[in-house]
């Protein structure tokens, strides 16, 4: 992949940024309520996005900049296996549709802003609520640090190097997410996703036809699947079982993250919530489409530094520098989107469920507010730090887990929708063994979100997070059953 600098391309990618840096700013005066100074102005959009809105704004959290470069670095190293998030995109929409319009109910109707109000709200556990909501903050960092990994993929292509580009990029979604706070990534999703359907559409529809088309296409990755002696057009019978739980535990963990619940509780109804949940496969559809750049790339012959190069090296080497440089600012504003909400998901969490139940419980509405708005930077910055301090590799693992740490919270904040039979002592106890035991599996297996398990003669891999999600329920249901009443009480 070439690394020099394109005028053409940079102007086009500069355009673009300059673009939605601007509407960041605009975005403070949108849809402009009384005051921002409150958590559920700032930090949920005064719960009033209708069905287009959500529809943008989650489909921008949930697919990232990282998911456009990751996918189909996947499937251009392991091939068949990596087109599990295909399955896993189709099976959460019908658990959105069930599950999240009652949660968005019980938050709008008692004024939660996070998962940790809802579970403490559920069941009086400051210790239950703090679990969850610590959960989601120390799954979100990596999470918007790998944002950076997409980012960084697209300024490499530019012929950008160095941190410098990194640090200007969340400077400025640092100051107008801390001005106009989710309106800002909810405006500029609008932006984000069009720009990103223009891509992919362009992609499918063009780079087949400048490969031979997409017979030539599976035949080079084929034949260069053989040739490294890994990785397959089509899944292997071991592979089987691995697939389906990997795309399942997928689909439970997707909407348990802070910046996928910050979406539901800023919509304005359920029924808005259960049109989403129609509508957004159309977000699979896409997605299908960018896991087959990953064959593209083998049949383009490309000489890559990292898998996670192939996208931007595909539209370099095959489009003119300003299709390739609006492909960049795509990719990079599909980094920015995500990574401000997941800043604003994590700020919510540490400001409702630890500064307000710890350090100030009289904390005003403005107050909570402004916490919130700095420790969105604080995130931001810490993110940051990852990636300039730390190994790649290591977001990588910590994002592994941070998928298997999630799925532990889904007991303590959905079961209690739907039954009032479960105590905190006994979920936290389940969370505990989650936790820990899920996290204890993956370091065993060097860092592989996979765990074989045996049974008789028969052996098969299993994705660690339903391991440790049924373990997790197991504990919870038997503690409960054999505790008494009266001691889950005072948890």
């Amino acid at each position: 992949m070439m690394t020099d600098i394109d005028p053409t391309a940079l102007a086009v990618f500069i355009f673009f940024m300059v673009l939605v840096t601007v509407m960041g700013f605009v975005a403070a005066r949108w849809r402009r309520p009384k005051t921002l100074a409150h958590i559920d102005e700032w930090g949920l959009g005064g719960r009033s996005f209708g069905t287009w809105i959500t529809w943008f704004l989650v489909g921008g959290d949930f697919y990232t900049a990282y998911t456009v470069i990751a996918v189909p670095a996947l499937v251009y190293t392991v091939g068949a296996y990596g087109f599990f998030a295909l399955p896993y995109t189709i099976v959460v929409y019908p658990f959105v549709f069930m599950v999240m319009p009652l949660l968005w109910r019980r938050a709008k109707d008692h004024g939660y802003v996070t998962a940790g109000d809802v579970v403490h709200g559920q069941y009086g556990s400051r210790a239950l609520e703090l679990a969850v909501a610590a959960t989601g903050v120390i799954a979100t960092m990596p999470y918007i640090a790998l944002q950076l990994v997409g980012m960084t993929a697209v300024f490499k292509a530019l012929g950008l190097h160095g941190e410098f580009p990194l640090a200007v990029a969340f400077i400025i979604l640092a100051l107008y997410t801390y001005s106009a706070g989710l309106r800002a990534p909810a405006l500029i999703a609008f932006v984000k996703d069009i720009m990103i359907y223009i891509v992919v559409i362009a992609a499918v529809a063009l780079i087949p036809a400048k490969l031979g088309g997409y017979a030539n296409v599976f035949a080079s990755a084929d034949a260069a699947f053989q040739a490294k002696g890994s990785g397959n057009l089509l899944l292997g019978g071991n592979q089987y079982v691995a697939y389906a739980t990997l795309a399942l535990g997928s689909a439970l963990a997707a909407f348990m993250y802070p910046h996928t619940l910050t979406g539901i509780f800023a919509s304005n109804s359920g029924n808005t919530i259960r049109k989403n949940a129609v509508m957004l496969p159309a977000y699979t559809l896409l997605l299908g489409l960018l896991a087959l750049l990953g064959y593209m790339g083998h049949a383009a012959n490309l000489k890559l530094d990292s898998p996670n190069d192939v996208v931007p090296a595909l539209f370099q080497s095959l489009f003119s520098s300003w299709f390739a440089g609006f492909a960049f600012a795509a990719i990079a504003i599909g980094a920015l989107v995500p990574a401000a909400v997941m800043s604003i998901g994590a700020a919510n969490l540490f400001t409702r469920n630890f500064w307000k139940a710890y350090v100030n419980p009289q904390v005003s509405d403005a107050g909570e507010a402004k916490v919130a708005k700095m420790t969105s930077l604080v995130v931001k910055v810490g993110a940051l730090l990852v990636i300039i301090f730390l190994p790649t590799q290591f977001a990588l693992d910590l994002q592994l887990l941070g998928g298997i740490w999630i799925l532990q919270t889904l007991p303590a904040l959905v079961f209690g929708l739907y039954t009032k039979w479960f105590r905190a002592p006994a979920l936290l106890t389940g969370w505990v063994v989650g936790f820990f035991g899920g996290t204890y599996l993956v370091w065993d297996a060097g860092w592989k979100p996979l765990h074989m398990v045996s049974l008789g003669d028969t052996s098969f891999t299993v994705y660690t997070g339903l391991l440790a999600l049924a373990a997790n329920i197991v504990v919870s249901v038997i503690l409960n059953a054999v505790m008494p009443a009266r001691a889950t009480a005072r948890a």
